[in-house]
Order: C-alpha cells, then structure tokens, then sequence
C-alpha cells in the first residue's frame, strides 16, 4: 500500500483529463438526446450506490470508494453494452474488502435486489450469487487491481486541525504538502459543511480530474464563502488589528506601572486569560496553502454547476412511485433544494455519514417541470440505450455483427 498520494496508483494511473471522460462516453452519447442526460446518471448511480451502502451499513468512506470504482470501470466501459446495476452492487461488495469492512455475498445479493427492486423497479437484478461473484472478478480487472483509494475525508480533518494524522496514514502525505503555513482550526458545523459538500462531489466525475486534497481545500473555500457563521468569523477577523493594537497599548500602560517583577507576571497572565480569544486569519490562511488558487476557485464553480444540476433531479418521484404501485399514497415531499440547503450551511441536510442517500430538506424556489428528471426516467433512458445497441452491433452498417462480449473478443484476437 502506498503511503503517498503522489506515489500510489490514484494519482499516476486514475487522475484523467476531460478528453479521456468524452472517450469514454463516446458511444453512450450517440443514444441519448441530450448529454446532459449521462451528467444525471452520475448523480442517479451515486445515490443508488449510498442507498445500498446505507442498506449495508456501510460507512461512508466506504461509499466513496465503492463509487470511485464505478467511475474508474466506466472510464473503461460504457452504459449502454453493461448492466450498470449489478457493477453497482459489485463496486460495494468489492470496496467493503478492500476498506476491511466485508460483508457476506448473500447479503449483498439480497439487500440489492431489496433497493432496487422497491424503490427504482429494477425486476431483472440476479439473485445468484455467482453472477455477482463473476461481476467481480470483471471489476477487479478493469480497475487493475487498484483497489486503494484516497478520499478528501481526511485532508479536511487534518487541514482542520480536528485529530492528529499519523505520517503512515494514507493521505497525510497529501494533507502536509498542501497545508502550507499550518492548520486553521474551524468549528463543528464548518467542517461538518465542508464535510457533506466533500460527499456531494461524488455526485459528479471530480474523483477522476481533480486530487483528493484539492476537493478538501475547495470544500473549505464554499464553506468559508457560503457558510453564515465562518463569513461573520472573517468578518470578525478583518476588524481584529485595530482591537488588538488597543489592547497592548493598555497593556504596556499597566506594566509599567508596576515596580515589582512578580506582580507584574500575575497580572499579565490575568490579562491574558481574560482578554478574548482572537479569531483566525482565514484569509491569510488560505493565502498560505501550497495550492493553485485560480484552479480551486474553477473547482468550486464546478461544484456549484454541480448543484444547479442536482437541484433538477427528483429523487423522491422514484419513492413516490413505488408507493403507488403498492397502493399506497406517497406524500413524497422532498430534496429539491440541495444548493440551497447545503451551501447554507445547514448541517443537518447534507449526504454525509447521516444522510448518505443524499435526501435533504427546503426548497429552492419554483422549478420547471418540464426539466425535472427523476429515477425513473432515467432507468427507461438505460433500457432504450442498451436495447439499440444490442441492435447496431446485430446489424451494423457492414453487415457483419459485432461481438459484444469485449473480454472474449480481446481472447480470440490474442489467440
């Protein structure tokens, strides 16, 4: 296992740019009508993948790998020649072993088909086990046998100064070479936001271009942007010099009034302890990171494109759905606010370790229907794609059919 970012696998085979992920689509994209469509499948697969996870009790890092390997096999693959639900199930069955948390064959099998089958529809998930079991054999192949995956989770708390990070852990390596002049402390509910915002990236293909440390720091930035408490603490911060200049005015008065050494000592260290904590330089902290500003504040633009996007996808219409075909009626009152909630700071709706389905609260302001996009459309949108093609490669323009199958064509040609 590599102890450093910039040696492991993550960062010399599975950072990419955007011409490789437009390859990767390139055959998905002939069958949909608008490629904004393959962005919701990112947003679609992740909630699936969180859902099982939680189904699993899985933790949430865990749930990010168990997602980078669904990135990673579709940068090698394409939707419409695979069944993206049972890679679903494999990449968490897969990233359970690889981050020690394994769990048995059978449950994953029958905790999948339970996901699938109630809240999306999906009838055609297998329910033997082998076939789970061959799937991953394919995705620990595709991936290369990289199965080590650093996440952001632990450069945000170790820039944050909230635990020490031992030097053999994965990402300490990544976190001190960015950290610059040092650590800046943040309250709870800031690293708590910055914490979720972290989870929703994975909504999205950053995994693949951007390191984990550059995520972690452009977490923080929204959080210090958009978060009401950390904006008055830099508020706070640039009001500062002029107190604190006062303050030792005072200060060297009252020293110089005293005669004796040792009284002189007390009263300064009553001073001392009386006087308020000072708040941290943020900006000059931020200044100070070993990080290319102009690309963390592109990655925060991204992010945010991210949730303008996310607040157009219905999750909750596939709970409605299913509600109403078992005769029930579903309120399904739900996320459709997710830049709203989030970026305001509020810690308890965000897709993290407590909601890792990514269902938040509030709302966002009246939304065109028309551009809604829900789970349901979108599993209709798989069907259709695979449906065609399985028919151009049956009856391709030569007339002679294509193998499908891409692992025993590449045996054949290998002889």
């Amino acid at each position: 296992m590599a102890t450093d970012f910039w040696a492991s696998s993550h960062y010399k085979r599975w950072i990419v740019d955007r011409a490789t992920l437009r390859q990767a689509r390139s055959d998905d994209i002939q069958y949909v009508d608008n490629p904004e469509h393959l962005a919701f499948l990112n947003i679609f697969f992740a909630n699936l993948i969180a859902k099982l996870g939680k189904k699993l009790t899985l933790r949430q890092r865990v749930i990010a790998t168990a997602t980078v390997f669904f990135r990673r096999f579709y940068l090698r693959n394409s939707y419409c020649e695979t069944d993206p639900f049972i890679v679903a199930a494999a990449c968490c069955y897969v990233a359970a072993k690889a981050e020690e948390s394994p769990v048995h064959i059978k449950t994953v099998v029958s905790d999948a088909r339970a996901v699938f089958g109630e809240e999306y529809g999906i009838k055609t998930f297998p329910s033997d086990n082998s076939k789970l079991a061959e799937m991953e054999f394919y995705l620990v192949d595709e991936l290369d046998c990289d199965l080590i995956v650093f996440h952001p989770y632990r450069t945000l708390m170790t820039l944050c100064g909230k635990r020490a990070c031992p030097a053999s852990e994965a990402e300490a390596g990544e976190a001190d070479d960015a950290a610059g002049d040092g650590r800046m402390p943040l309250g709870d509910v800031a690293v708590q936001t910055a914490w979720f915002i972290i989870n929703d990236t994975y909504r999205s293909e950053l995994c693949l271009l951007y390191p984990p440390h550059l995520i972690a720091i452009t977490a923080i930035y929204l959080t210090l942007v958009f978060n009401p408490a950390t904006r008055a603490t830099i508020q706070a911060a640039s009001a500062a010099p002029s107190s604190a200049s006062s303050t030792s005015g005072s200060s060297s008065q009252h020293d110089a009034s005293r005669r004796s050494s040792r009284s002189a000592s007390s009263s300064s260290k009553r001073q001392h302890a009386s006087a308020p904590a000072q708040p941290p330089d943020l900006i000059g902290w931020m200044a100070g990171l070993n990080v290319s500003m102009p690309l963390v504040a592109t990655l925060a633009q991204e992010i945010i494109a991210l949730y303008a996007l996310w607040d157009r996808y219905d999750e909750d219409a596939a709970q409605r759905h299913a509600h109403l075909l078992r005769g029930a009626r579903g309120s399904g009152a739900g996320a459709k606010g997710r830049s709203a909630s989030v970026l305001s700071g509020s810690a308890g709706t965000g897709s993290g370790a407590h909601t890792p389905d990514g269902n938040g609260g509030g709302s966002a302001g009246v939304r065109d229907e028309s551009e809604v996009v829900t789970p349901m459309f979108l599993v209709q949108l798989l069907v259709r794609m695979r449906e065609a093609r399985m028919a151009d490669l049956a009856h391709p323009p030569n007339g002679r059919p294509v193998a499908v199958n891409k692992r025993l064509e590449r045996t054949q040609a290998a002889g």
